[in-house]
């Protein structure tokens, strides 16, 4: 069994969709990146490879490098299962926190965990997503953007 962290954090940018875990919230400010910038992706993409010891999200898909304008992240993350199914691994089970002043997560986070749960190929009950705020401190708790924190378990040689 190996355990990997991934973290990300991206500002608002309110000229575009906010997309989480591939879930489009029409609603909300969207998020700053190189990507679709769908932060929850991002974080667990970086779970999965560090778990397997495999490099991060920047390594396998540089931000700069044209081919990755604007890619949907999820397909980034589906690629990174791919990756560490080569090399042995499965998913296991995966935690999400993401911390935010402005979206509620609570009615989106089922529809979240499924279409993570799709992608990391593991049944909806091996994936938890969870919102908290930062009660109003920092950057975050400011409104300017927020911050996704996730951890996953794999299972391999």
């Amino acid at each position: 069994m190996r355990v990997g962290l991934g973290y990300d954090s991206h500002r608002y940018d309110r000229t575009r969709t906010l997309v989480l875990a591939g879930t489009s919230i029409p609603d909300a400010p969207g998020l700053h990146g190189f990507s679709d910038g769908d932060a929850v992706a991002h974080a667990v993409t970086d779970a999965i490879l560090g778990a397997a010891a495999a490099g991060d999200i920047g390594f396998h898909f540089p931000p700069g490098d044209e081919e990755w304008r604007n890619a949907d992240s999820m397909e980034l993350l589906r690629r990174a299962v791919a990756l560490i199914r080569e090399r042995g691994y499965k998913v296991v089970n995966g935690d999400v926190v993401v911390v935010t002043e402005e979206v509620k997560i609570g009615p989106i986070s089922r529809k979240m965990a499924r279409n993570l749960a799709e992608v990391l190929e593991v049944e909806p009950d091996a994936v938890s997503i969870k919102g908290k705020t930062n009660e109003g401190m920092g950057w975050v708790g400011a409104g300017e953007g927020l911050a996704v924190q996730a951890v996953v378990l794999l299972s391999g040689p």
